[in-house]
């Protein structure tokens, strides 16, 4: 196999994610042969830098060696058992390791296979539970503007995405939003918490005259991933979950991808010191190996579907959920976090990159310079429609993945990453926005 002959068969064959398939005849696939650490390899051995985890899930490099080994010992144990009906150690083990990193207070976890299906799932348990309470009522839905929380029908309804949004909106269940507490849109002199504070009296305006139909409201919480990676103050989840518990309405913390790490704590959460009614995770759960997704939630929430009656139990099922494959590459995950005191470790890693990255924080084109833990985020001055794409294109020459989103370049690198290979990342980024004018 060479690159030609996976690009020639891909295009014919496979209909690729959030894709303008025709845009593909003028802008290659990139083939990939295999992984090893932060680094891509194609099948004529050029390599590219991961700078983007492959969308957000590779935490601990390609082919890490300690989570292949613990998969080829469950492959010789168990590959794929029903959970209903049936259970099996690994997504027991998962579950109270989860658990305990919450402190037990998130001790019930349900398992899906992506983050979408995550969101799906947190909103039917919202919806579900304020059935079963016999407020039929608290049905709808409440997120920030410019979130983003999954493409599937149910997760559309709280994604506020145009692009993903209006071609499926005859479609989808009409929800609303609030001002998003995304510091670049503070006024002058406004601080970022001042900001904060000034979304969250807006969160609560809505909520005084709206609690009474609002299920849950569902957040990112410290960075807005998809809307160019908008940064906030905690100050507003804090705020947040305290008007949420006033009026009686959920908070959704979706960490499917600010989880694990990402912001600087093990869950983003907790740098507002707060405890979600429901928290989503995926992406990085597995390592970036294996489709994994999970809904955790508190004991009250469980035991208003704990009865006899069919009807007021939780219907909702996945073919793989909890497939014991992904959950022990999850647990190998969680071994490494806790062996190689991961959290502690990036602090002073993510110290290094922040400290090289100055060259760019400097550039005269770029502006929003901004870091929240594992994630750095900037937007570069342009006014080419074709700047995302150039971007891509320009970092694929200089072995650096790169993935724009609109005008904003970010980083959120495996936490592996050395020293030479930061210089590498900084480097050759610099040389991309200098290129690409």
């Amino acid at each position: 196999m060479n690159n030609r002959q996976l690009l020639e068969r891909s295009l014919k064959a496979v209909w690729h994610p959030c894709t303008q398939m025709q845009a593909h005849e003028t802008l290659p696939l990139v083939p990939i042969s295999r992984g090893e650490g932060v680094w891509l390899y194609d099948f004529e051995g050029q390599r590219y830098l991961d700078a983007i985890s492959s969308w957000w899930v590779n935490l601990f490099g390609h082919a890490n060696p300690r989570i292949n080994a613990a998969l080829r010992d469950q492959l010789e144990r168990l590959e794929h058992v029903m959970l209903a009906g049936f259970s099996h150690e690994p997504v027991v083990e998962l579950s109270e390791k989860l658990s305990a990193l919450t402190g037990e207070t998130l001790g019930h976890c349900f398992y899906a296979s992506d983050g979408a299906s995550a969101t799906e799932i947190a909103l039917k348990m919202s919806h579900h539970y304020w059935r079963n309470m016999g407020r039929p009522e608290k049905c709808r839905y409440l997120s920030l503007a410019g979130s983003y929380h999954g493409e599937t029908v149910g997760a559309l309804a709280v994604t506020d995405v145009a692009l993903f949004r209006d071609a499926y909106a005859p479609l989808l269940r009409p929800g609303a939003t609030v001002p998003s507490p995304d510091a670049r849109l503070a006024e002058a002199g406004e601080s970022p918490s001042d900001y904060a504070k000034r979304c969250a009296r807006a969160l609560e305006d809505h909520l005084v005259e709206h609690h009474g139909q609002i299920a849950a409201f569902i957040v990112e919480p410290l960075v807005q991933c998809a809307a160019g990676m908008a940064m906030h103050d905690p100050d507003y989840l804090r705020l947040a979950a305290a008007v949420c518990a006033r009026y009686e309405v959920h908070l959704i913390a979706d960490e499917i991808a600010v989880g694990f790490g990402r912001t600087g704590t093990f869950f983003a959460h907790q740098q507002a010191g707060i405890r979600p009614d429901f928290l989503c995770l995926s992406k990085g759960i597995s390592g970036g190996y294996l489709p994994l997704s999970v809904v955790m939630t508190t004991d009250r929430v469980y035991q208003a579907f704990y009865a006899e009656d069919v009807t007021r139990g939780f219907l909702h099922s996945h073919s793989y959920t909890g497939n014991p494959l992904a959950c022990r590459a999850a647990l190998a995950t969680l071994a490494i976090f806790h062996d190689d005191d991961v959290i502690n470790a990036n602090r002073l890693l993510g110290g290094r990159i922040s400290e090289r990255a100055t060259i760019l924080a400097t550039h005269p084109r770029v502006k929003s310079f901004r870091n929240r833990g594992m994630i750095w985020a900037f937007e570069v001055d342009s006014d080419d429609p074709q700047f995302s794409r150039k971007i891509f294109t320009e970092g694929l020459r200089r072995q650096l993945l790169l993935r724009p989103i609109g005008r904003s370049l970010y980083f959120m690198p495996p936490y592996v990453i050395n020293d030479d290979e930061i210089e590498h990342l900084m480097q050759q980024t610099l040389a991309v926005i200098d290129a690409v004018r």
